[in-house]
């Protein structure tokens, strides 16, 4: 259920459903999602669907993470990302072979040292993490020209907008916790921000506080 095959299948399932960049979809057909899920849910690494990683959190739809990811880079690569929202490592490690700089903020320490195990595995060496609330982004690398969040708060984070560079992209889900949020993608302007609504989405609930 981790062949070749498996993912080749994800990738045209993808393209079914709208996803077009081939940078992306060509990551995705090489990138082994299987070793950023528990064993036990291996053989189900390749389905179009989330699952569990621990700690209350999930490992993103594999649609969604092409959409989002997409969106980020429709108006071209830039040199580095800011990601809210570790998790599994599986978004940080896509975007690490698109981007030249990835920096990620997880909350949860135990996943971002799982995240890292990861990482080094694979021999990636441009993702940065850092055990962090996510609202607070990491304003000591910003301003950031791309902004991904992977956890819905309720509005947007201040700290967010503020460490988005002038021409600058954010796509974030926000809303309830329970139920469904909004895709957002936010584009800063030199004397404003601009929302558009792209999707409705069911994300984790961005937390304050970062714990051990």
């Amino acid at each position: 259920m981790t062949s070749q095959r498996t993912r080749d299948r994800l990738v045209h399932r993808l393209q079914e459903k709208g996803i077009t960049n081939t940078d992306i979809l060509e990551v995705m057909r090489r990138l082994p999602r299987h070793l950023f899920v528990d064993e036990a849910l291996a053989q189900r690494s390749y389905e179009d669907s989330s699952l569990p990683i621990g700690h209350g959190q999930t490992i993103s739809q594999p649609f969604i993470v092409a959409r989002m990811t997409e969106v980020l880079l429709e108006k071209g690569v830039p040199d580095k990302v800011l990601e809210v929202g570790t998790g599994s490592g599986y978004q940080a490690a896509l975007l690490s072979y698109l981007v030249p700089r990835v920096y990620t903020v997880e909350r949860i320490e135990a996943l971002q040292n799982q995240a890292r195990e990861r990482f080094s595995l694979l021999g990636i060496n441009n993702v940065y993490t850092r055990h962090s609330d996510g609202s607070w982004g990491w304003e000591a690398n910003a301003p950031y020209p791309a902004i991904m969040v992977t956890a819905a708060p309720r509005e947007v984070p201040q700290g967010l907008l503020e460490q988005l560079a002038v021409g600058g992209v954010m796509v974030i889900p926000v809303g309830q916790r329970n139920g469904m949020q909004t895709l957002l993608k936010i584009t800063r302007t030199a004397t404003e921000y601009l929302q558009e609504e792209l999707d409705a989405v069911r994300f984790v609930p961005l937390i304050d506080g970062a714990l051990t």
